[in-house]
């Protein structure tokens, strides 16, 4: 089995690698170009739509997984048939998702999807997960105990969380290096607690991503070559919340998700109108006028201590603070 893990995380891994200077050329080529925000020279372009490559690279390793599960593993056996209908009903779910994300990221951000087309699309991607009826329906309540929600948690808890997630993700955003770093940081937790908790096949997806995303972030760490657009944010949050449903971790995912919480709320502050983006300095330092992100808070953070800010400084903070509720979710659980 962990030959069979290796094996796919290697072809997600290498299918990225190998795709992403190709599509930095192509991208170049046909204009798929935007500004570095957190750059002084504004002149410079950076190769959009990244989130193709990784998709692309994740889902390579996917398949690679079923076909050796039906192949090599155990083809007559059941139970291994039912698991990968519920694999590839999560494909199907991620696939939709990743081209809501390249439609919205195809039409720029600033006349993309409006904000509330963004979650009933979504919501509606959902549906594969809902008709095999994903997940547990049994759900423990603060003070109550454990109960079991019936239906009500395919129907509901399902579609909502994956929506949530998919659109959370995609709130801290903007800094090169963020977006990947982030998503191989939860992802990688949360497939270890999968394999923890008897659900292989819900770390092999989760592995499948985080080496995609691994490759990506060659490219798109700073100074990044490549940004990897809503089609990341919005694949990478779902399959958040579908590991944390299939893999029965509900509790450890919304733990580790705080930090896109705490952003929702700085963000509500600007009336979700705000970017995160800072202000630029001649020295490529960083300044803020408010505060409407984490990104924001850390760079306000560290200007009243003294210290300049720049763009690694706040991914890098970013990264710590995700790492932090990682912690804080391991002792939760313990």
């Amino acid at each position: 089995m962990n030959i069979v893990i290796f094996a796919c995380f290697l072809v997600s891994f290498v299918v990225t690698l190998v795709s992403t200077p190709y599509w930095i050329k192509i991208a170049h080529k046909i204009g798929i170009v935007a500004v570095d925000m957190h750059k002084v020279d504004k002149k410079k372009k950076v190769a959009e739509l990244g989130g193709i490559v990784v998709v692309f690279g994740f889902i390579m390793g996917v398949l690679l997984y079923i076909a050796l599960d039906t192949f090599y593993i155990e083809s007559t056996n059941l139970a291994n048939l039912e698991r990968d209908v519920q694999i590839l009903a999560c494909l199907t779910t991620i696939l939709i998702i990743s081209i809501i994300g390249l439609v919205d990221d195809i039409l720029g951000w600033k006349i993309g999807l409006r904000q509330y087309q963004k979650p009933i699309l979504v919501l509606l991607a959902t549906i594969p997960m809902v008709v095999v009826n994903a997940g547990h329906s049994i759900t423990t309540i603060p003070f109550v105990g454990s109960i079991d929600i019936g239906i009500l948690y395919a129907l509901l808890v399902v579609p909502l969380a994956i929506t949530g997630a998919a659109n959370g993700f995609n709130m801290i955003a903007g800094y090169n290096g963020l977006e990947a770093g982030m998503g191989m940081i939860m992802l990688t937790f949360l497939s270890y607690m999968a394999w923890l908790n008897n659900y292989g096949w819900v770390a092999v997806l989760g592995l499948c991503m985080v080496a995609s995303l691994f490759a990506f972030y060659i490219f798109n760490k700073y100074p990044s070559k490549i940004f990897p657009g809503d089609t990341v944010t919005y694949t990478v949050g779902a399959l958040i919340a579908i590991m944390a449903i299939m893999g029965n971790i509900e509790k450890i995912a919304l733990i580790i998700f705080i930090p896109y919480f705490i952003e929702l709320i700085l963000k509500l502050r600007g009336k979700l109108q705000k970017e995160s983006f800072a202000t630029v300095k001649k020295d490529g330092s960083l300044e803020v006028k408010g505060i409407y992100g984490l990104e924001h808070l850390v760079t306000h953070i560290r200007t009243k201590l003294g210290r300049k800010t720049y763009e690694k400084d706040v991914v890098f903070s970013l990264y710590l603070i995700q790492g932090f509720f990682i912690v804080i979710a391991c002792l939760a659980v313990l």
